[in-house]
This record gives structure tokens, sequence and C-alpha cells, in this order.
């Protein structure tokens, strides 16, 4: 499934941008509007966004940063991936990173110990989000892929 993924947005990797949002969505069911940035000089954010918190008749919504990383499976998301995106997240703020990978042992430890509010999701979390979400197969994935993000 995430060799589906990486072929799709092969030598288009700022496309995965939507596609990484669209996973956050399916792991994180308040998430409210998102707001994709511009390929180059993104300021370390491929996507801004909000998600809300309480019930519907008080509701909070707190703003998060998003970076998506369309890395081959051989390719992990190091530190200087994750620290660009730390620094760029505000006070009472949070941040996502999105990777088809996987992320280095040193990373989790430091956001872990460290407290850092972010949100890692390995190519492991995609896969298991497609299937809560019924995409099964391969051919669902690329389903999926082809409708929502069409080649141009």
């Amino acid at each position: 499934m995430l060799e589906e993924i990486r072929e799709h947005f092969r030598e288009r990797e700022h496309d995965f941008e939507a596609c990484a949002v669209a996973i956050w969505r399916l792991i994180a069911r308040n998430t409210g509007p998102v707001d994709l940035t511009r390929p180059s000089r993104d300021g370390g954010r491929d996507a801004v966004g909000t998600y809300g918190l309480g019930p519907v008749s008080s509701r909070i919504s707190i703003d998060f940063a998003l970076e998506a990383k369309c890395y081959s499976v051989g390719n992990s998301v190091g530190v200087r991936e994750v620290s660009r995106l730390i620094s760029r997240i505000r006070h009472r703020n949070f941040g996502v990173l999105v990777t088809t990978s996987y992320f280095q042992k040193q990373v989790q430890e430091e956001v872990h110990e460290d407290g850092h509010p972010i949100v890692l999701i390995a190519g492991r979390d995609v896969i298991d989000a497609l299937r809560h979400n019924g995409r099964m197969t391969v051919g669902s994935v690329r389903q999926w892929l082809e409708q929502s993000f069409p080649k141009v």
C-alpha cells in the first residue's frame, strides 16, 4: 500500500501534501479547515489548519502545522526534519508530521522526552488508517488515490 502511494506521487512529491492532509483527517476526525501552503518557501509547513476540541456547543479550535514526507521505505525521517517543524509551531499549537516511511529512533525519543506537541504518523500508521477506513487492498488504495489525487 505504501509503495502504491509513493509510486502515485513519484516526481511530484509536493502533491503528496494533500494526501497527507487526507490521511490526517482519517486519523483525527475533528480536523477543521486546512490550507495547503505554496510548494516553495512554505516556512517549514506544508499545510496549516485547525483541530476542534470539546462538544459542538462549546468547541475550541487549536491551530496546527502539518509537514508531509513522501519517502521511500529506506529513507527515514530524521531530527533535522522534525526540528524544522518544531521551530515553526507557535505557543499552544501543535505539529503533525506524516511520512510514508519511518522515524529514526532518536526522533521518537526526543519528541517524547522533551514533550514536543508533535504527532508522528509513520507508514505503519498510514496503513492502519487506510484499513480502518475500508481500504484493505492495494487496489482500493490505488482507486482512492486516482479519484482523490488525480495525476495532472
